[in-house]
């Protein structure tokens, strides 16, 4: 091999060693900064991939904390609603104590109302004060609005949800068959010609023992049917010389029976009877009937609505028109992921319905208050406790199924995406670990061959000596 002066040698390792340098300020910015894709040049691909995975995690991050503040929302209007069912349940029960009139002297009937008006007072205080980020829940604000257009047929409208990419229906009623109560007759003998007697009269809510004397008329005889129907959800009517028993409430779930104990036989055995439920559609589509009280749920929207006595007959019973309002959360990342929930107003005024009366009145000097109708007190107690757990149970449904099942869905989309991101832009430290010790390797034999190669060139000078 010739000797010459060029520095081939020279230049060939110094360009590999200015590559394995390079490399190694690669290695070691993945290393320090965990990504192996930390530049366009580094991946022009990958970091296309990772910028459109970073923007749907962002999205997903977003809809997350969005269902979090959700369940925190309808979180506070649960636990408000559980404290107005406590109250109501009290409500109730000192309603249905001072029934027996008998065994409760005026101050200790007086000192129950006086509790009602405290239970109801603090019902109205709740509802007027549980409010999230100073938005108020329970007060009506977040209802939705409903009306219908023959209130004469259709009352107590309550909407629980609607699309929430419509703000305007129109619900058309029609009622195929009238609900009926359950009814059977007591006797078909004059008042003038009834000796004592003992009978069990038998409702829904429970028996109570009736007793008559051979004085008694018709009219002392059916109030005393109607005393007990806090007990036993059963009333009395007088026809001509026929004594009538009737449920209470419409509907197959309401019954009458009557069992005759002793005394004068003119009073009958009362067979087992039930009423019938009311057969209604909504805009065509048959409706869940109770009674009169009506439940519907298609195209996004449901609610209740009573149908009043005018109402109770078969035919158009008109429209219910929604026009808005409700309270709108996202469940997930895109505009068409929204729904919309009302939370009724629910002041004592609200609480109750046209049939039996509302709450508000069993306050002191109300038509309901014990001291005027206990009877009526205990049914419209019974009637606000069931709205408002309506209420509580509509909330509890949208969050267990819509919204917690919403954060489940993505949080396990997010757990793919960071896979997905991860595979491509994650640095495997072991891999790049090694790899570094192989360039180290590689610097330093270059380093050494560089002295080889000035070496050379020292031997070309010794010759010229």
């Amino acid at each position: 091999m010739a000797l010459t002066v060029t520095n081939s040698n020279t230049l060939s390792l110094l360009n590999i060693l200015n590559r394995t340098s390079a490399d190694q300020s690669s290695t070691l910015t993945r290393l320090s900064t965990g990504f192996k894709v930390n530049r366009g040049a580094d991946d022009p691909a990958g970091l296309i991939a990772i910028q459109s995975l970073n923007a749907e995690l962002t999205g997903v991050d977003a809809a997350i904390a969005n269902g979090q503040r959700t369940k925190s929302v309808l979180g506070v209007a649960d636990g408000a609603l559980a404290e107005v069912s406590s109250l109501l349940t009290e409500i109730e029960q000192l309603a249905a104590y001072s029934t027996k009139s008998g065994g409760l002297c005026a101050s200790e009937i007086a000192a129950n109302q006086a509790q009602i008006d405290n239970a109801i007072n603090s019902i109205d205080r709740i509802i007027r004060t549980t409010t999230f980020n100073g938005k108020k829940l329970l007060d009506g604000q977040q209802s939705i609005r409903a009306t219908a257009s023959d209130p004469t047929k259709v009352g107590d409208v309550r909407v629980y949800s609607r699309p929430s990419s419509s703000s305007s229906t129109t619900l058309a009623v029609q009622v195929l068959t009238a609900g009926t109560v359950a009814s059977g007759t007591l006797t078909t003998v004059s008042a003038a010609s009834l000796g004592a007697a003992e009978f069990t009269v038998t409702g829904k809510l429970g028996s109570a023992t009736i007793a008559v004397s051979d004085t008694d008329t018709f009219t002392e005889i059916r109030d005393r049917i109607i005393a007990a129907a806090a007990d036993t959800g059963v009333s009395a009517s007088i026809s001509g010389s026929e004594l009538h028993l009737q449920s209470r409430d419409f509907g197959a779930n309401s019954f009458v029976s009557a069992s005759y104990i002793s005394g004068d036989t003119d009073f009958s055995n009362v067979s087992y009877t039930t009423g019938t439920d009311a057969s209604v559609t909504v805009n065509g589509a048959t409706a869940f009937v109770d009674g009169l009280r009506v439940s519907y749920n298609a195209g996004g929207t449901s609610g209740e609505f009573t149908l009043t006595s005018a109402g109770n007959v078969a035919g158009s019973a008109g429209n219910i028109s929604i026009s808005g309002g409700g309270t709108t959360f996202q469940l997930g990342t895109e505009s068409n992921t929204q729904a919309t929930i009302g939370i009724n107003a629910l002041f004592s005024q609200n609480l109750g319905n046209s049939t039996v009366g509302y709450l508000n009145t069993l306050k002191s000097g109300g038509t309901n208050s014990l001291s005027t109708n206990a009877n009526n007190a205990v049914a419209i107690a019974k009637a606000a406790l069931s709205q408002v757990a309506t209420q509580q149970g509509r909330i509890g449904g949208f969050q267990k199924f819509q919204v917690e099942t919403s954060i489940n869905s993505l949080n396990a989309t997010k757990e793919a995406l960071e896979s997905a991101r991860s595979v491509i832009r994650d640095v495997d430290f072991a891999a790049e670990t090694a790899e570094l010790s192989r360039q180290n390797v590689l610097l330093q034999s270059a380093i050494s061959l560089l002295g080889v190669a000035s070496q050379q060139s020292g031997q070309i000078l010794s010759l010229l000596r």
